[in-house]
């Protein structure tokens, strides 16, 4: 199907992030958009997809970094799945919003994205999760927000790009920093360096990962730019 014929208009998205410095990057592609950040945390983001379904959008989407289960997937992986799967269900992302995303382009692989309600931190524990769901990726906001669009009527699809990839493990203060808000807790990320100054390898090792992977998810939506469809879902 042409991008410039899809069957119906989809112009007014809500879109639900983890963190607000996804935000910031999406509403760079995405100007006159919805959109919400999670803080990378259940309750936030229950919370803020029901929010989105009910403000008015007429798709649904969820953009942001994903922690690799595929341990053939490095870092800056653009995914674009077929399908959400969590909490024993599966949805299926919506083909037309996959394609005007750019799920068939040429970097972008499909599969499945996992959900889990808790930050991954451990390669060993990736490397289970993969075992048993075969899924590409994970992360904590995409089956939220499947489930509030599949209670809304409203097709939804995801974006994700991987930030840390199957083989690494996290420092376990990656888990305790964030705010509610999906900012950083500076003062209590002052505290575990100072007592457990260790993780500050780990740290900038995810740091340099994540610039790496957020840069790899502009720079493939701007890519997008120039399609009709494209455009239409920006505007």
């Amino acid at each position: 199907m042409a991008l410039a014929a899809v069957p119906f208009s989809l112009s007014r998205p809500g879109i639900l992030v983890g963190l607000k410095a996804e935000a910031g990057l999406i509403r760079s592609v995405f100007p006159h958009a919805a959109i919400a950040a999670s803080g990378a945390t259940r309750t936030g983001a229950q919370r803020e997809a029901a929010r989105l379904a009910a403000c008015g959008a007429n798709c649904l989407l969820s953009f942001g970094l994903a922690a690799g289960l595929d341990p053939t997937l490095p870092a800056g992986t653009i995914v674009v799945p077929a399908a959400v799967q969590g909490w024993q269900s599966t949805w299926a992302c919506d083909p037309t919003l996959r394609h005007i995303l750019g799920g068939d382009q040429p970097g972008a692989i499909g599969g499945t994205l996992l959900h889990s309600d808790d930050v991954v931190l451990d390669a060993a524990h990736k490397a289970e999760l993969f075992g048993a769901s075969r899924c590409a990726a994970l992360d904590m906001e995409s089956a939220f927000l499947a489930r509030a669009a599949e209670e809304a009527g409203l097709p939804f699809a995801v974006l994700r790009v991987i930030c840390d990839p199957a083989s690494r493990s996290l420092p376990p203060i990656a888990a305790s920093v964030l705010s509610p808000d999906g900012g950083l807790r500076i003062g209590a990320l002052l505290r575990d360096l100072l007592r457990y100054p260790g993780q500050i390898g780990g740290l900038i090792r995810l740091g340099r990962d994540a610039a790496m992977a957020r840069k790899a998810m502009v720079t493939f939506l701007r890519a997008q730019a120039g399609r009709p469809a494209f455009q239409r879902l920006a505007a």
